[in-house]
């Protein structure tokens, strides 16, 4: 099993980034998939998630607004656009899959809770 994220850099305050996952290894279609973050020295933040099938998508309340969660079966990947990105978002990205997506619902704070995990990606936001 692999995720693989893709996609982090430096930008400015207002700046705009997309995030990519990819994935193989397991069923990528039958998992719920979720972003998550970690900035330094906090504790790690769920970010959004999406059903197997993408018909639902959920988002914390500090992203509402500006982040978009997508996926593509087809193709075994997630991704998260992330507009008028501010410093508070800097951290770094994970994706992680959730069979029973109970984790896409918001629910997920401890990375044991989530089935797999990447290395993730990070994302600096800095003038």
């Amino acid at each position: 099993v692999q995720l693989v994220e893709s996609g982090g850099g430096v930008v400015q305050p207002g700046g705009s980034l997309t995030l990519s996952c990819s994935a193989s290894g397991f069923t990528f279609g039958d998992y719920g998939m979720n972003w998550a973050r970690r900035a330094p020295g906090k504790r790690l933040e769920w970010v959004s998630g999406i059903w197997h099938d993408g018909s639902k998508k959920t988002y914390e309340d500090f992203v509402k607004g500006r982040v978009t969660i997508s996926r593509d079966n087809a193709e075994n990947m997630l991704y998260l656009r992330m507009n008028n990105l501010k410093p508070e978002d800097t951290a770094v990205y994970y994706c992680a899959a959730d069979l029973g997506e109970y984790c896409v619902r918001g629910h997920c704070t401890e990375q044991h809770e989530y089935n797999y995990w990447g290395q993730g990606t990070q994302v600096t936001v800095s003038s």
